[in-house]
């Protein structure tokens, strides 16, 4: 599905007419000024799946937040702002398909994923905690010789009663809960994905691969790849990963080059010192 088409980074002649009047104040960096101007990105045209490639400081990150900002995408952490990044983003424009509307945007970042991981363990570590202390009421509790003497020992009567009719586990289990299932990171960033992620949306991804295996990248490729095809979804991405890179149909531009321009996933620099490497060691895996 296509909800956005292209968007326009503001043309050379805007740029230097801001930059010039900026370089009068005290201001000696301009930035996100001059990111895209420098390697002759204009406008980015989409496809189902778009992504980003380039190396640090290439500028994937900024144009996602560009885009974000400019799309009002949800997200649920901050990200700095430059002094210049709201002039900026008045300067950029974007087109959306006629007639197509996503039911959400939103923007997903590595700390988006890294948050949740770490919520998820302390929720964990709380409920843990918990139970502990539980536990320590369930053997009171059952070898108690309580004796209710008002109605104000109703509630430590019933306490009692259950601890002796039923079994450890059974009485921790009915107090609290079953704990919180926990993952290890690369199951717990999948979870993230897949609760975030819904029908019929157009979703932007900063380095999604981070916190992930080679084998939980491939299974974020499928649930990518499937969102994409069979349920409605729009992907922008910013991304190392060879395995994302190999995303059917991805419309790749590789923002390292002087002019940028789109490339096969197998053209870029990242993906063919895998393959060189791998290749020097062929013998090793046999």
């Amino acid at each position: 599905m296509m909800y956005i088409e292209a968007f326009r980074f503001p043309g050379v002649d805007a740029e230097e007419q801001f930059v010039n009047y900026i370089r009068r104040t005290c201001y000696t960096s301009f930035y996100p000024f001059g990111v895209f101007s420098a390697n002759q990105l204009h406008a980015l045209s989409f496809s189902e799946i778009t992504i980003l490639y380039g190396n640090n400081g290439s500028g994937k990150s900024t144009a996602l937040n560009l885009m974000a900002e400019k799309l009002r995408a949800e997200r649920d952490s901050l990200f700095n702002r430059s002094s210049f990044f709201d002039d900026y983003l008045k300067m950029c424009e974007f087109e959306m398909t006629p007639g197509e509307k996503p039911e959400e945007i939103r923007m997903i970042t590595s700390d988006d994923v890294f948050d949740f991981m770490l919520n998820l363990r302390a929720l964990n570590e709380g409920v843990d905690r918990k139970r502990e202390q539980v536990f320590d009421e369930w053997i009171e509790n059952r070898n108690s010789k309580f004796q209710m003497k008002s109605l104000d020992d109703y509630e430590q009567l019933k306490k009692v009663v259950a601890a002796r009719s039923k079994t450890q586990s059974r009485y921790v289990r009915e107090s609290i809960g079953n704990n919180v299932i926990e993952h290890s990171n690369g199951e717990s960033a999948l979870q993230y994905f897949s609760e975030k992620i819904k029908d019929n949306g157009l979703y932007l991804l900063d380095e999604p691969e981070n916190s992930l295996s080679p084998q939980r990248q491939m299974e974020l490729f499928d649930f990518i790849q499937n969102s994409a095809r069979f349920f409605g979804c729009q992907f922008i991405i910013a991304t190392h990963s060879p395995f994302l890179l190999a995303l059917r149909g991805a419309r790749i531009y590789d923002l390292d080059e002087s002019h940028v321009n789109i490339k096969k996933w197998t053209e870029l620099e990242g993906v063919r010192t895998y393959f060189e490497f791998f290749e020097r060691h062929r013998d090793e895996f046999r």
